[in-house]
């Protein structure tokens, strides 16, 4: 399977190029597209602060025991909803396992990192609204915030 981003003229023509010579070498190609960008660069950061936030503020769960609860509780989900690929990969491999071994699998999947900007968006709002009743408050920072915040926690670490 190929993924590609396809961001110049020159780039959709090799792609062209490139599905017409596997059509006749094969002849068959299964495809699909979206034209929705990837996660944003401050999303993914504000994500990590979040985490690291619900940890703290919580105190039962390490940040990337955070992570992969939310990866498994909101992130598959959307996922499951939205990519054909994802749900076949993940309801062969991992529905019927158990909850634990989910959540350890969980860990080594990429779940945010092949969502867009609106699926991130979407599994922002569950983290918020899942913590809010746990009495933890993440707020929404604005773009400057969250890379002050990010360079701060990169150089603490």
């Amino acid at each position: 399977m190929s993924r590609r981003t396809i961001t110049t003229d020159w780039s959709l023509q090799q792609l062209i190029g490139d599905l017409r010579a596997d059509y006749r070498e094969h002849g068959y190609l299964r495809l699909s597209w979206s034209t929705d960008h990837n996660r944003s660069a401050d999303q993914n950061a504000l994500a990590h602060l979040w985490y690291e936030q619900v940890s703290r503020e919580l105190g039962e769960d390490s940040a990337d025991d955070v992570k992969a609860f939310c990866k498994l509780h909101f992130g598959v989900p959307i996922l499951r909803a939205d990519d054909v690929e994802f749900r076949e990969a993940y309801d062969t491999s991992l529905r019927g396992l158990s909850y634990e071994v989910k959540l350890k699998a969980i860990r080594l999947l990429p779940v945010t990192s092949r969502m867009g900007v609106k699926q991130l968006t979407r599994y922002l709002d569950q983290m918020q609204q899942h913590y809010a009743l746990r009495g933890v408050v993440l707020e929404a920072l604005d773009k400057d915030e969250v890379k002050r915040r990010a360079r701060v926690r990169r150089v603490a670490a």
